[in-house]
Order: structure tokens, then C-alpha cells, then sequence
């Protein structure tokens, strides 16, 4: 897995149509837009070895998150697929599997967390910060 983390003042995605992958979450009106203050932008690429060990990669990377937000006194974090980090891309399922997991064990630490619909091409509005940490690269 490969993530790519902004600390933002601010964040707003709408969903527009539908994206490449075949599978795609079931998206209410008003699940369309996603929206956040002060956070942690988190796109996220779930590669083809993490398939064999999902739940290795789901708690490295909210570790990796956690530490990061708690740095920086972030209370909010926003996963966003993006499948763009140059990897072999896990299946779609799996991804969406990991992505779950990892809204899990952060909610279950404490944090506010948003997630992008999966499978859709979204607008993107953001206001990042400038400084040391505010965009940081792991792999997972």
C-alpha cells in the first residue's frame, strides 16, 4: 500500500460519474459531497501484495496515520482512493476491504474519519498547508 498525506484547512469532493474500476459504492444524494476543516488527506493505493495480508497492512498504515495526526494534532482524516500512486493495484474489493478496515481502526482510535466513495471520479477542492509535514509519502 502507498499513501500520499496533506494536512489541509480544507477539503470539499463531489462525486461526478462514474470511475474505470467495476466496482463502484452504492452513493446517496447526500453522500455525494464530502466535506472537512483542519484534517488529513490520506490517498491511498492498495497494491497487489497487500492482498495476502490485509490486516497486516490495515493496521500498519492507521498506525502511520495515527502518528502523523496526533504530530500534528489532527483530529479529522479523509481516505481517498487513488489508484495514481504508480503501483500495481490490488483488486478492487480487497482495496475497498483495506480502506474499511483502516476507517475502522482509526474511528476506533478516536478520529473523525471521512471516506470518498469508492470507484467514482470526484471534483477536489482543497487548501493545503505549507510546512515540513504537511505532505508526507509512506509505503506500507
Amino acid at each position: 500500500m502507498r499513501i500520499l498525506i496533506w494536512h489541509l484547512d480544507s477539503f470539499r469532493s463531489e462525486v461526478t460519474e462514474k470511475g474505470r474500476s467495476p466496482l463502484r459504492e452504492e452513493v446517496a444524494e447526500k453522500e455525494r459531497v464530502t466535506e472537512a476543516q483542519e484534517s488529513l488527506l490520506v490517498y491511498a493505493a492498495c497494491e497487489k501484495s497487500d492482498e495476502a495480508r490485509v490486516e497486516v497492512v490495515v493496521s500498519k498504515c492507521a498506525e502511520e496515520i495515527t502518528k502523523l495526526a496526533r504530530q500534528l494534532k489532527v483530529n479529522t482524516v479523509i481516505l481517498h482512493s487513488f489508484a495514481h500512486l504508480f503501483v500495481e493495484l490490488a483488486a478492487p474489493s480487497i482495496a475497498l476491504d483495506i480502506l474499511k478496515g483502516v476507517q475502522a481502526q482509526l474511528t476506533a482510535d478516536g478520529f473523525t474519519v471521512l471516506r470518498t466513495p469508492f470507484g467514482w471520479f470526484n471534483t477536489l477542492e482543497l487548501k493545503a498547508k505549507g510546512h515540513p509535514l504537511s505532505r508526507v509519502a509512506r509505503v506500507i
